[in-house]
């Protein structure tokens, strides 16, 4: 008998690709999902694993097993969600993943309007930047996540099921005094001997702001990185720096800043995703006709 614990631990080394990550998803010491993996080996009477130098992979069995771990834990969840919820009405837990700027802007809306419609759906809401969320989503960490298609470094492979929520431009967010204030769409060449604040190594926000820096022909002066959109914003907001943000993240009213659109405009898109071939969960389903956006004219 194979121990559904175990089996969930090996699909999550194959969707994070370290025993360390797994580790930090199941919240436990990598030496523990070693010592777990080591036994699923010997339920199994297969070898699961190899290694390369330092480094834990999985074999051609690990990686077929992980797969088909994958749809068995499932088909557990949906019997779980029926058993729970016998009947017509939709109940059970749902994993909703977003980023920072989607947090209060889509989710927290939409889980207040399931509050009120439909009692015994539960959502559990996870801040996942998108370069962690579809990986979370591929581990079976998360039901369902809020992301964007332009995050190049991960891109949302055949695996997945994709459906477009709104747009946001990108924002040069200025302090309030500040000369260029006001004005119309900005040329970041303009902006070159700026102070700026970024946010974390190899995050999308990080990624893109570089990457529209070096295409206006300068290397930013970064003088603050933060995963938090607040805490730049206070940077800005203080006089020390500029930025590029999400117009999502930017609150009208909330921080004493300015925005400017860019004069080579930048959008990304916003995107519910859920793994193509899941089971079908009526709970899952209510959440995500909760994130659509309204039909124009309706109320």
């Amino acid at each position: 008998m194979l121990n559904p614990w175990r089996l969930r631990l090996l699909t999550q080394l194959e969707a994070l690709g370290t025993v360390r990550a797994v580790a930090q998803a199941a919240n436990l010491s990598p030496s523990s999902v070693s010592q777990q993996l080591a036994v699923l080996e010997t339920e199994t009477g297969t070898q699961l694993l190899e290694r390369a130098g330092r480094r834990v992979g999985l074999t051609s069995a690990g990686v077929i097993l992980a797969r088909r771990a994958r749809e068995l834990l499932d088909h557990m969840d949906t019997v779980e969600a029926e058993l729970r919820g016998f009947g017509d009405e939709p109940s059970g837990l749902v994993r909703l993943g977003a980023f920072q700027s989607a947090v209060h802007t889509l989710a927290v809306p939409a889980v207040s309007r399931l509050a009120r419609e439909y009692a015994h759906v539960d959502v559990e809401l996870k801040e996942l930047e998108p370069h962690a969320s579809v990986p979370a989503l591929r581990a079976g960490d998360a039901d369902l996540v809020i992301t964007t298609t332009d995050f190049g470094e991960l891109p949302l492979g055949p695996d997945l099921d994709l459906l477009a929520l709104t747009t946001d431009p990108i924002l040069l967010v200025l302090p309030p005094d500040h000369p260029a204030a006001g004005r119309g769409p900005a040329d970041l060449a303009a902006f070159a001997d700026e102070p700026w604040a970024f946010d974390v190594p190899q995050s999308y926000m990080a990624n893109l702001a570089l990457r529209l820096c070096r295409q206006a022909r300068f290397e930013p002066r970064v003088v603050g990185r933060f995963s938090n959109y607040m805490l730049t914003l206070e940077l800005v907001e203080a006089g020390r720096a500029v930025a590029l943000l999400p117009g999502l993240a930017v609150e009208a009213g909330r921080y004493r800043v300015a925005t400017r659109e860019l004069a080579a405009p930048v959008t990304r898109t916003i995107t519910a995703v859920t793994r193509r071939g899941a089971p079908p969960r009526a709970a899952v389903h209510v959440v995500l006709h909760a994130l659509r956006p309204p039909v124009s004219g309706s109320t």
